[in-house]
């Protein structure tokens, strides 16, 4: 096709059509959209959606694109479904860890994930030696 051809195909597309191309999110955003929807899973956490939303922006990445539906869901699903098996291979570290990190004291962000309604989240400092 040349670059004419291509040119004019550009300009015939509706506007709504040209504004849904997208650069692709970086492969930090992906991994860390799979890590909180692994550990959702997982752990039984509920995403805090504007804290996760407010993530996401600071990467350039809607919530939308890397959903189920979105168009990079695909990939964040691929890494989604091997985080979720390693995680629960050692489920309770996993979910005290992930609860440390992104819990309601979260040491890299506060409020990410949110224990379940009825459930506490267990505390970062709760985490016991192995034996």
């Amino acid at each position: 096709m040349s670059l004419r051809l291509m040119l004019a195909a550009c300009l015939l597309l509706p506007v709504s059509a040209q504004a849904q191309i997208r650069n692709a999110p970086s492969p930090r955003a992906l991994e860390f959209s799979a890590y909180i929807f692994a550990a959702s899973n997982v752990c039984g956490y509920r995403i805090g959606t504007e804290e996760f939303d407010g993530l996401l922006e600071k990467q350039n990445v809607r919530a939308a694109d890397v959903g189920p539906r979105g168009p990079f869901g695909g990939r964040v699903q691929t890494m989604f479904a091997l985080m979720s098996n390693q995680m629960q291979l050692n489920r309770e570290k996993a979910c005290l860890a992930v609860a440390g990190e992104y819990g309601p004291e979260g040491t890299i962000h506060k409020n990410v994930l949110l224990p379940a309604p009825g459930i506490d989240a267990p505390a970062p400092g709760d985490v016991k030696p192995a034996q």
